[in-house]
């Protein structure tokens, strides 16, 4: 029987190899990609933090000894900075290092994200927990988390976070379909998809990388078979636990309306950066201005691509212009 105390433990699956940032993410992990001027990692870790969960397990791989040495101390960079006398930046070194009470395992075989949650069975024990996926960075001025812990604590349920995206989008992502419930932004998910198309799709709620899930998880991942991809799919197995609500509690939904930031694809991944430092004090003051005046000049101008590194490293770089449609 699950143990409804108050969630204290958050579970941050880290193992991807992060092949769409190749070559950046040959060496480095791809969750230590800087976004303005901190690792994408580091935003969700504070996020989880900020809700209260200062206990944090990371599903790590490979190579990814890095995640760990950022939330570590560094001796020798301290001192470095103390002699300098550059206490801002020594400030922002020791605040990563003292943000949360880090654990870490690996997932060993890359089996999906079923198998991943799967592996923070012994850390967690009984008790609910939030699942953070790192590709999603959500503003700290909107309070998503927060308000998932809250309803699970009301309903004593699974609650997974939703997103009204486009139809045409909606293959991209785990897909729910939803019941009414007497609160604005919550649903009862009655059933889940894993990347539909758009014609089979139940609604245009799209799962984003937001959980807390219930402990009775693990169990029904234990017993998941290997779905979509040959991997155990987390929706697969929450789309049994909403199908035995008096066993489980039941899978709701809580429908975000905020500011979220993919960091998980290139394209939105320069966005992300782009919309976060425009709001920041430091750099927001003359990164506008010179957005506008970057944005205009590309109305007027013929704009030149250059194409990505072709596949043979002997061959030449074409260079093509374009005008902007």
């Amino acid at each position: 029987m699950a143990n409804h105390d108050r969630v204290t433990k958050a579970v941050i699956p880290a193992a991807g190899l992060g092949t769409r940032f190749l070559p950046a993410t040959k060496a480095m992990p791809k969750e230590m990609l800087p976004v303005v001027d901190k690792p994408a990692i580091q935003y969700v870790v504070e996020e989880a933090v900020d809700a209260g969960l200062h206990d944090v397990l990371m599903i790590t791989g490979r190579n990814k000894n890095a995640l760990e040495n950022h939330f570590d101390r560094n001796a020798e960079l301290e001192e470095t900075l103390v002699k300098k006398g550059d206490t801002d930046r020594l400030e922002k070194v020791n605040y990563s290092t003292a943000l949360a009470d880090m654990h870490y395992v690996r997932q060993g075989d890359p089996k999906g994200l079923g198998h991943a949650v799967l592996r923070a069975k012994m850390h967690v024990g009984r008790e609910p927990f939030a699942v953070l996926l790192g590709d999603d960075i959500i503003d700290a001025r909107d309070d998503l988390l927060k308000r998932m812990l809250q309803v699970q604590a009301e309903r004593h349920a699974t609650v997974v976070a939703l997103l009204e995206v486009d139809p045409d989008s909606i293959h991209l992502y785990g897909a729910a379909a939803v019941e009414e419930t007497d609160e604005d932004d919550v649903v009862r998910i009655t059933g889940l998809v894993e990347k539909p198309d758009k014609e089979h799709a139940p609604s245009n709620y799209a799962i984003i990388g937001r959980y807390v899930l219930r402990p009775e998880v693990f169990d029904v991942l234990e017993r998941t078979e290997p779905g979509r991809g040959g991997e155990i799919q987390l929706t697969d197995a929450l789309q049994s636990m909403a199908e035995a609500p008096d066993w489980t509690g039941g899978v709701y939904g809580v429908v975000f309306r905020g500011r979220r930031y993919d960091t998980g694809d290139r394209l939105d991944y320069i966005k992300a950066i782009i919309r976060l430092a425009i709001d920041r004090e430091d750099l927001g003051p003359e990164l506008r201005p010179w957005l506008r005046e970057f944005a205009s000049e590309l109305e007027d101008e013929p704009v030149e691509f250059v194409e990505e590194m072709p596949a043979d490293p002997t061959g030449p770089i074409q260079t093509l212009s374009a005008r902007d449609n």
